[in-house]
């Protein structure tokens, strides 16, 4: 290869001083991969489901419709959920009445058991009527805890007729879409029926089948390249790999965190995605810059300043990487490569490197 600077030499070693710039032959990683073939998963899909029974009053959604965590989507018939309610209400109220009775036989027990230990010195003292006002007492007591005992169970009555009355409103247990209405107005359900199908398409995560043998480069929290089927590149992130092998094709399953820019369309559950598993660990590699790679004679050349000239030098590249070229022969790491003004220039000419003071 010598023989291109035996051409050009003589007649440019004299040239008047050429305005470049340069960038510098560097080591970068270089992690090689192989694309697979995944999907997208909503982490949040399914049915949402009747919690009591009753008859369908009323649908507040339509397919296709976007709702909120905690909107309403149906509505149950409540009038004999609001009666029920309105039973318990009244079981309540009477048993704080006969609550509140029990604490007025209370009082009036101790007054007169004060009255009969205020006669115990005295002629008129009856021990018989002593002690049973002592009892009298102790039943108004246990009175008062049966109140309390009747009026907590009350009040539990209430609450779970308040419940109910409440889950006579269907609520989207998530944020997402509405796919299928599985029931209408008019239809009985019972609890647990289902009412619609909806996908949470705000919080999702990339399934992907890795073959065995490429799941050395794999670990949590590794970064990878993502190519969605519109066309768009992204990143994601592994969570985790899942301690399960598949016998038939040998592969385990990955899922990823997407780090999703801007697309072309909107995503969906099960949407194709390709992400590029790393082949195993990154190594350095020396590279150039694109534009400092020139084809003359069908030979690969690179001009590198050095002691203010121009120095040409054969060069045996590999992989793209981004914006660089594998560097394989012909350049040494620290070379300064001219990446403009390039195009023009000859072995030895004289140089002026843009950014640096003369």
């Amino acid at each position: 290869m010598l023989f291109l600077a035996g051409i050009w030499a003589p007649a440019w070693a004299q040239a008047p001083e050429s305005l470049v710039r340069v960038d510098e032959v560097r080591l970068v990683p270089l992690n090689q991969s192989v694309p697979v073939l995944g999907r997208i998963v909503a982490q949040k899909l399914g049915i949402v489901a009747a919690q009591i029974g009753g008859p369908v009053m009323a649908f507040k959604v339509e397919v296709g419709d976007r709702i909120e965590a905690g909107q309403v989507v149906a509505e149950l018939d409540s009038a004999v959920l609001k009666a029920r309610r309105d039973i318990a209400a009244g079981g309540l109220a009477e048993a704080r009445a006969q609550r509140g009775k029990a604490l007025a036989e209370i009082e009036l027990a101790k007054l007169d058991f004060k009255r009969m230990e205020g006669l115990r010195k005295s002629a008129a003292f009856n021990q018989a009527r002593y002690d049973d006002s002592r009892q009298q007492v102790a039943i108004a007591q246990a009175g008062l805890r049966q109140a309390d005992s009747a009026a907590a169970s009350a009040q539990a009555d209430l609450d779970l007729a308040e419940i109910n009355l409440g889950d006579a409103l269907i609520k989207a247990p998530y944020a997402g879409v509405v796919t299928e209405r599985l029931t209408e107005a008019g239809a009985y359900v019972q609890g647990g029926d289902p009412m619609l199908r909806m996908i949470g398409d705000r919080e999702l995560e990339i399934e992907v089948e890795v073959p065995f043998q490429n799941l050395a480069g794999l670990e949590p929290g590794i970064e990878v390249g993502a190519a969605l089927d519109d066309g768009t590149r992204h990143t994601a992130v592994v969570r985790a790999i899942l301690p399960s092998e598949n016998p038939l094709t040998r592969t385990r399953t990955v899922r990823l965190i997407p780090n999703i820019g801007v697309t072309r369309r909107s995503l969906a559950h099960n949407q194709s995605v390709t992400i590029e598993i790393p082949m195993g660990s990154a190594r350095q590699v020396l590279t150039v810059h694109k534009d400092a790679v020139i084809l003359r004679l069908g030979q690969n050349i690179v001009y590198v300043a050095a002691e203010g000239e121009a120095q040409v030098r054969p060069v045996v590249l590999g992989a793209a990487i981004g914006g660089r070229f594998e560097v394989i022969e012909g350049l040494a790491a620290g070379d300064k490569a001219v990446v403009r003004g390039n195009e023009r220039l000859r072995p030895g000419a004289k140089l002026r490197i843009a950014g640096e003071s003369s």
